[in-house]
């Protein structure tokens, strides 16, 4: 098949739907397919380059009279590249596929990362539209997108050809306990209410250290927060880190506190570094954390709750370990290798079917002769 990705970067910045688009698109060369990338560029154009997937730039900003150029580049490429899939996985990537499918004889497929984005809705443009977890299906139903178009490829990013096996990183020398979170500072990953329920146990746990890994801009909201406290010194911001597995291998509890969450795949990636976890029992998590057997769920926005396990957890050596243990069973399913299988049973499923109307339409002619 010739199958063109659309998204609106390569860059490295730790963005999940990047990661797992380039993911695919370096998978399905490995398969024999031959395989293309529309974006606005980024670093990943040199792993992109390697295993021999065409990048074409392409500046998808969403003002009036960039979208008329974007449309008309759009155009060109489809017209050079001849996909037989294309595949979209952000909003302006599934619009500019939508206005040229009827035209140019593609199948259309868009994969819904962020369903909790109002424009989401938007991705029911696609012939098919890929759902990240079962929770992320179920919402897209709900507002509207017929439950015939939907499928569910849960998320994955292990063993992938974006960066090395776990067991060639080096941890770095954190503070111990360490407690950790990688994630975009964003009010709606709960990192306001992570650092409450840090002070709250600070003073019982005078070793215990949070680092805070990521970039974004609540960022100096959250500074503010901290420095406001007597624990400022234990409450580190390291901004974003292009290897957040060097974190991960060195702390004893991970927590993702989001408010909503689609998938979260930073779970799994703390998971196959042996981290007892807690998370928001919220959208798509839950499935990540195999349903509370990898992982403490507990209610969102509540830090009182999240405090609490979070003592439990620094109090009991024993049940720690038992959770570090927990979070590493079961990880295969989150291979990159079996999502991008998923992925491609949709692309035939959709190839066949055009396959079949196309004989049918040949045979009505030949009967209408």
């Amino acid at each position: 098949m010739r199958i063109l990705h659309i998204i609106n970067h390569v860059q490295k910045i730790g963005n999940g739907i990047v990661n797992v688009a380039v993911d695919l698109a370096c998978l399905q060369t490995e398969d024999g397919h031959t395989v293309a990338v529309v974006s606005d560029g980024g670093e990943y154009e040199e792993l992109l380059a390697l295993y021999a997937v065409k990048h074409w730039q392409l500046n998808q900003c969403r003002e009036p009279l960039n979208i008329l150029k974007a449309a008309w580049g759009y155009r060109q490429i489809v017209r050079e590249f001849q996909p037989h899939i294309v595949h979209a996985h952000m909003m302006t990537g599934v619009i500019l596929a939508g206005i040229f499918k009827g035209i140019c004889n593609y199948a259309l497929i868009a994969t819904v990362h962020n369903e909790f984005q109002h424009s989401s809705i938007v991705m029911g443009l696609a012939e098919r539209v890929i759902a990240v977890s079962h929770a992320v299906s179920n919402s897209m139903v709900r507002r509207g997108i017929p439950q015939a178009k939907v499928r569910v490829v849960a998320n994955g990013t292990l063993n992938s050809p974006r960066h090395r096996r776990i067991q060639d990183y080096q941890p770095l020398p954190l503070q111990r306990p360490a407690i950790t979170t990688v994630a975009g500072m964003y009010y709606r990953k709960g990192i306001a209410e992570l650092i409450t329920a840090f002070i709250t146990i600070a003073a019982e746990f005078a070793h215990a250290h949070l680092y805070l890994v990521g970039d974004g801009p609540d960022r100096p909201m959250l500074e503010a927060m901290v420095s406001n406290t007597p624990y400022s010194d234990r409450i580190h911001f390291t901004g974003f880190q292009p290897e957040p597995q060097r974190y991960m291998l060195a702390t004893d509890i991970f927590v993702l506190a989001s408010h909503c969450e689609s998938f979260g795949l930073v779970l799994t990636e703390a998971r196959e570094a042996g981290c007892a976890i807690i998370a928001s029992n919220v959208d798509g998590i839950p499935e990540t954390l195999d349903n509370g057997q990898a992982g403490i769920l507990v209610p969102p926005q509540n830090s009182r709750t999240l405090a609490e396990v979070l003592t439990q957890l620094l109090r009991e050596p024993v049940d720690l370990q038992r959770w570090k243990c927990r979070a590493q069973e079961n990880l295969q399913y989150f291979q990159a290798a079996r999502v991008n299988q998923e992925t491609q049973a949709v692309y035939y499923e959709l190839v066949q079917k055009s396959y079949s109307e196309q004989k049918l339409s040949r045979k009505k002619l030949v009967v209408g002769e």
